[in-house]
């Protein structure tokens, strides 16, 4: 008698199949996440949004205005985009510094000579300039890159109430409590 010989397929290690079915499971998993949001430059709507300073210290008109024109007043606050919106301030003549601060600070440069240290105290700074009293402030609140000094030319400060972007339309907001 002859018996049939067949040839058996060897069957596929057991570790082998184990992989493909994880693979499959990953698979579907991330095929039913939700893609996380990421803004562009291309889709980013920006507003020009106007701030009173008379009266409000100028720390705290510094630190909202850095926050909103980095973006992080949207929802769709990227880290590595610039999102936010352009900033009017206004009445920087009028804005104050708490405690003894117009004695005690003073602000640094360098002329690029040597010794030419220059210190301005803040009484004299918000006398002369008080409009770069305020930039000084806002911009050591945004990144230290490229992305941050970009950030910053979305800023424009006036010493009074009167600002020649009109024609944007900005909206007024309170920093105390929201838009108005």
């Amino acid at each position: 008698m002859e018996t049939k010989t067949t040839k058996k397929t060897p069957a596929a290690p057991k570790k082998e199949v184990e992989k493909e079915v994880k693979n499959d499971v990953k698979k579907e998993n991330k095929t039913n996440l939700a893609k996380s949001y990421m803004a562009t430059p291309e889709n980013v709507k920006r507003e020009w949004l106007l701030v009173d300073a008379e009266g409000q210290p100028v720390g705290r008109v510094a630190a909202r205005v850095a926050l909103i024109l980095r973006g992080k007043h949207k929802p769709t606050y990227t880290p590595h985009t610039d999102a936010g919106d352009y900033v009017i301030i206004v009445n920087s003549d009028k804005a104050i510094f708490t405690g003894k601060k117009m004695e005690r600070k003073y602000y640094f440069r360098h002329t690029g000579f040597i010794g030419g240290d220059k210190f301005v105290q803040a009484k004299e700074m918000m006398a002369k300039n008080s409009d770069r009293a305020m930039e000084h402030a806002v911009k050591g609140m945004l990144p230290k890159s490229p992305l941050g000094r970009v950030m910053f030319t979305k800023l424009k400060v006036y010493k009074t109430a009167e600002h020649p972007h009109k024609a944007q339309q900005p909206r007024k907001i309170d920093l105390n409590g929201g838009a108005k």
